[in-house]
């Protein structure tokens, strides 16, 4: 039973980096928590906190396959496979007044992989470090081979967020799918919830991979990469869920896909956004295809992960009194409005 305010009560979950985890199953719980509970975590930075100068090159400071942890996993009393999470994000601020970025040479949009072989040379491995002013709400680019110094708007979000896979599954921390996972959307930011499919008694949540700032698509492979202090609302929906991991904001519904190629991505994602509309406004299946190739977005999360993330958007304003989920959102965010404002 959640309080007056519209939430049950916080707790905090501040891991070790002995307790960070690198997959998402095969972990037990760090924290057990009843629906409605605000939860103030942190989280470290893609690199662990390990890349923080410019000669810090993550081949030879960071460790494979330690790389992305994140914080977790959270279990929620009485969430069982069939259900959603949802996970309402209150707040989201950087840990520190520095974030880094890198190009690696064989990761990213831009350069041969393993799974795209090619025999040219690979990139460059090299480090971007980026002043963050929190007060001022920038980060601050500065290149590398000329004086060319700008500042680009702060807008923290974080890439990696999830649960357990099912069937006993353990999939790395880098790897988005169906679960959620490194899912790299820059729509994860404050004021969102995201919906996850229950795959596991308690579903076990877990975050990370904060980012000051990123743009669509993750291009090189890394967004401004930093550690963040996250305050988030979880709650359950009980005998629905989705086939992947759906967003909600105040103007936008939100789902993705996860894929590759990036076409089979984009299809996994509109097809859910024509069946979650087609749900919502008790429409037939091609009336929905057709509202929705006619007002939605679809822009790309990250191109450069082991799967690739699309996203498809719908303007709210379209579903007229229609709402997702009986009106979870609103409801955890202005409970979230609510906590912030008393702390």
């Amino acid at each position: 039973m959640t309080s007056d305010d519209g939430f049950r009560g916080a707790v905090s979950l501040r891991p070790t980096p002995e307790q960070l985890a690198y997959s998402f199953g095969g972990h037990e719980p760090l924290l057990t928590v009843e629906p409605g509970t605000v939860v103030e975590l942190s989280t470290e930075d893609c690199f662990g906190g390990a890349v923080r100068a410019h000669e810090d090159l993550p081949s030879r400071v960071c460790t494979f396959p330690y790389l992305n942890p994140v914080t977790g996993p959270v279990a929620v009393t009485g969430a069982e496979p069939g259900d959603t999470l949802a996970v309402h994000f209150a707040d989201i601020s950087p840990a520190r007044d520095w974030g880094v970025s890198s190009t690696f040479p064989h990761f990213g949009a831009l350069t041969a992989t393993h799974a795209t072989a090619m025999l040219h040379e690979p990139l460059e491995e090299r480090v971007w470090v980026y002043e963050i002013d929190s007060a001022a709400g920038t980060c601050r680019f500065r290149a590398r081979r000329s004086g060319l110094e700008l500042d680009l708007p702060l807008d923290p979000m974080h890439g990696t967020v999830g649960v357990a896979p099912a069937a006993g599954e353990t999939l790395m921390s880098i790897t988005p799918a169906a679960h959620g996972g490194n899912m790299d959307t820059p729509e994860m930011r404050a004021g969102t919830t995201a919906y996850f499919p229950v795959n596991v008694p308690g579903a076990l949540l877990s975050v990370g991979d904060g980012h000051a700032r990123q743009g669509e698509g993750e291009v090189c492979g890394t967004a401004v990469e930093t550690a963040m202090n996250t305050v988030l609302i979880v709650d359950l929906i009980k005998g629905r869920t989705p086939a992947a991991p759906r967003l909600e904001n105040d103007g936008f519904l939100i789902t993705t896909g996860h894929a590759r190629p990036l076409e089979d991505a984009f299809r996994i994602s509109q097809h859910d956004l024509v069946g979650w509309t087609a749900s919502l406004l008790g429409l037939d299946q091609l009336d929905a295809y057709q509202l929705v190739s006619q007002a939605g977005l679809a822009p790309a999360a990250n191109v450069c992960d082991t799967n690739y993330t699309m996203v498809a958007k719908l303007p709210k304003a379209v579903l007229g009194s229609a709402k997702a989920y009986d009106g979870m959102h609103e409801r955890l965010r202005d409970a979230a409005a609510r906590y912030l404002a008393a702390r």
